[in-house]
């Protein structure tokens, strides 16, 4: 399968699958947007998320209930306010039509077309997919308009969310940091890759692992009360959380969201005893170095977050670079910390109010397409503290 062509299809020309100036343009607002100073503003929109999500959970409490299904409403939820702002709701709909386009690519990811045919007959999830993306393109067109009406075409007051920030690359005159339509659409499908889809992947294979280990769920609970108590955690607060940090990397180490990455060589160059010819694509295996048994000893298939209780290169046995959930270099992902902060929270606020143990109806279905996911979900019985 060609991967970076696939990337390309799933989140068109963006962040992720840019090279040179445009990935550098891009990058540089995507820093800003997810600045450690912008994550900390984020919090209590996150939190107050994160309420509305439990409030829903009440009416499950001693039931069997898949928490992954729910975990998706809620990381489009918060992704949604942390791009759109006070589009808030025009922006969640955007949202809800690049998942129906993500599963209609994901799921044809493996169809054969025939060339010269193809193009006769459609099938019906093509013609959908050429229906979501008019709509997404329409959409965003329609909150630009609002906005440039609203704001007297002043590029300055478009607002500080995602949305605000690539409005002021549109309009932007010199055309070597402008952005076109296109590619600020692209760059709406990306941040939902980014930022959504990654965190409910984490969620759900955190809660997974609480669930099978219940003395790390109680390690991290005591944790959780001894900085919060019972109150909605802050920025400075889930900085301190070293036994929930140790166990979300050890969740990203056995369940990484993403299983590989590709990179291309750029010229020929000599690698150890290899000479690796110019526009080699490079496949990355992050789930087979993960658990490598030379990297992690011989328990590496164990669920052991203590391993990491003196960082990443005493874990790795000093090969710190073996360990990249999101990525590495500079074209690490930069939904990073955004995504750590938003499952510390989240995992937070569930461990102050529920014990959970697995469903005995649990089936262990590790599913990659794009994302590593439990393909049927992650079904818990809620226990209330």
């Amino acid at each position: 399968m060609d991967m970076e062509g696939y990337a390309k299809k799933l989140l068109g020309e963006a962040l992720i699958t840019n090279e040179g100036e445009k990935w550098a343009k891009v990058r540089k607002l995507a820093n800003h947007t997810f600045h450690a100073e912008s994550l900390k503003r984020m919090v209590p929109e996150m939190s107050e998320s994160v309420q509305k999500m439990l409030e829903r959970w009440k009416e499950h409490e001693g039931k069997e209930f898949d928490v992954f299904k729910d975990f998706g409403l809620l990381t489009t939820e918060v992704i949604s306010r942390t791009a759109f702002g006070s589009s808030y709701m025009e922006g969640k709909h955007i949202f809800e039509m690049v998942a129906k386009l993500t599963a209609i690519t994901v799921k044809n990811v493996y169809t054969v077309r025939f060339p010269g045919i193809s193009w006769l007959i459609r099938t019906d999830d093509e013609i959908e997919a050429e229906k979501l993306e008019r709509g997404i393109k329409n959409s965003i067109l329609e909150l630009v308009s609002k906005r440039e009406k609203g704001k007297d075409g002043m590029s300055e007051k478009f607002g500080n969310d995602y949305l605000g920030q690539l409005m002021k690359l549109l309009h932007e005159s010199d055309t070597n940091k402008s952005i076109t339509i296109d590619q600020m659409i692209d760059e709406v499908r990306t941040l939902y890759g980014a930022g959504h889809l990654t965190t409910t992947s984490l969620l759900g294979w955190s809660v997974f692992l609480l669930a099978l280990h219940p003395e790390w769920q109680e390690k991290a609970r005591k944790e959780v009360v001894a900085f919060c108590g019972l109150e909605n955690p802050t920025s400075d607060a889930i900085a301190r959380l070293r036994t929930m940090n140790m166990i979300i990397n050890e969740c990203m180490r056995l369940y990484p969201p993403v299983i590989i990455v590709t990179r291309k060589v750029e010229r020929e160059v000599r690698l150890g005893s290899m000479t690796l010819p110019a526009n080699m694509t490079i496949f990355m295996p992050i789930l087979a170095l993960h658990h490598d048994p030379r990297i992690w000893g011989e328990d590496v298939h164990v669920f052991k977050p203590e391993r990491f209780a003196e960082g990443v290169a005493k874990a790795t046995n000093n090969n710190a670079a073996a360990f990249f959930p999101f990525g590495s270099g500079p074209r690490t992902c930069v939904g990073l910390n955004f995504t750590t902060n938003e499952a510390k929270i989240t995992l937070s606020m569930i461990l102050q109010r529920y014990k959970f143990t697995l469903s005995p109806n649990y089936v262990h279905y590790p599913s990659d397409i794009f994302l590593l996911t439990p393909k049927d979900g992650v079904k818990v019985v809620l226990e209330s503290i």
